[in-house]
């Protein structure tokens, strides 16, 4: 949304193709945002709010996201980020507690599914209780 109205306000003021830059200065002469222009204007924008973020840190967040994404190659991570070697780039590999988290609950209701959904193997072999192999093999279990 914010993109979207700073795309207004500066229509017809800088130049928009595709392969013109997308931030300008906001003072004449309207010139391209240069990366420590950028720096030191969200450095200012987090001083205003109390946030210790950096540009570099919205780079980090870009990072976890894209490796996250399950149709992004890692390797087009590692072009994108400018790595020149992929251990690099495996840094951001590092998953997320609440990622974990949801996977391991995922997994134990699929394998409860699959416990549910097996065909009964009919009565237990002789000399145990079946009670017992209810147990050990989690029939009944909720």
């Amino acid at each position: 949304m914010w993109l979207r109205l700073y795309q207004e306000q500066m229509q017809g003021k800088v130049p928009a193709r595709r392969d013109d830059p997308l931030w300008w200065t906001l003072r004449r002469p309207f010139r391209q945002l240069s990366y420590d222009g950028a720096r030191l204007m969200f450095t200012r924008a987090g001083a205003a709010l109390g946030a210790n973020w950096s540009l570099h840190d919205l780079r980090h967040t870009a990072a976890y996201r894209m490796v996250r994404d399950p149709g992004m190659p890692l390797t087009d991570v590692q072009w994108v980020l400018g790595h020149a070697q992929l251990s690099t780039t495996q840094v951001y590999l590092r998953p997320a507690p609440a990622d974990v988290i949801a996977g391991t609950l995922a997994f134990h209701a699929r394998r409860a599914g699959d416990r549910a959904a097996a065909p009964d193997p009919g009565p237990g072999a002789a000399g145990y209780r079946p009670e017992s192999l209810d147990v050990l093999f989690g029939k009944g279990a909720s």
